[in-house]
């Protein structure tokens, strides 16, 4: 009977979650899964581990977090110079990916909220297009 209650507690716990996550954010989210494959899973890589001293790690990145301007400007334009992340410094470019500012929204939701990432506030459409270089 215990087993039976805690497996009961369980599947309404992630039937609720589920059903309270944002269908935008969600569906945004998709779209952004299909983006980090075709332009970003080759440099930081299919968990979004990163590679050792070269492409910083997504995945648990305090720098996504802190630095939440500075990332999505790093998706639309393009990156180089010195960036701390987790503790570690990263000194590379990244060239211009040549996304569209919908696009960029869309794999920033994904990656911010991936890997142990989370985000209170999905990154929007106008959010992206008021940052410029």
């Amino acid at each position: 009977m215990r087993s039976f209650l805690l497996i009961y507690l369980a599947a309404i716990t992630g039937l609720s979650i589920y059903l309270s996550q944002d269908p935008a954010l969600e569906e945004s989210m998709q779209r952004g899964s299909e983006i980090y494959a075709d332009f970003c899973v080759t440099c930081h890589l299919e968990k979004g581990e990163g590679v050792a001293n070269t492409f910083p790690p997504l995945a648990e990145s305090d720098y996504l977090i802190k630095n939440r301007e500075a990332s999505i400007r790093g998706v639309k334009y393009g990156q180089q110079g010195k960036i701390i992340v987790n503790g570690v410094t990263y000194n590379n470019a990244m060239a211009p990916l040549g996304l569209e500012d919908e696009e960029v929204a869309d794999v920033m939701n994904f990656v911010m909220n991936s890997w142990g990432n989370t985000q209170d506030k999905m990154v929007t459409l106008e959010e992206v297009e008021a940052i410029k270089k």
